[in-house]
């Protein structure tokens, strides 16, 4: 089963020539890095204790997250919630002053 950008495929176990494996594992283990710098920080790390870096049969990087129990995936879902909302917070501040600003320009 394979999604349209094909994370989903099967993770490599059979190697194929010409395929970036490599480059789509580093990429994968510095997500899955920066992620569990964060779930450290938030004192979650314990939470996804299978975090790891992975990579699929077309080369793609992915991050398994592993078995967590449904208060951590609940948990880790209105964080990222609550951080996207914060990000569109500051753009809508952002696009203020700069209309602000344009507009005493004038």
């Amino acid at each position: 089963m394979t999604d349209r950008r094909g994370v989903v495929a099967k993770r490599a176990e059979d190697l194929v020539p010409g395929v970036p494996y490599v480059r789509g594992w580093n990429r994968a283990r510095r997500g899955a890095g920066t992620l569990a710098d964060q779930l450290v920080l938030l004192g979650l790390d314990s939470d996804f204790p299978g975090l790891v870096a992975d990579v699929n049969v077309v080369g793609d990087g992915v991050v398994h997250l592993g078995t967590v129990r449904p208060e951590a995936a609940e948990l880790l879902a209105r964080l990222i919630t609550a951080g996207l909302r914060a990000e569109l917070q500051d753009t809508k501040a952002g696009s203020a002053a700069t209309t602000r600003r344009a507009a005493s320009a004038t």
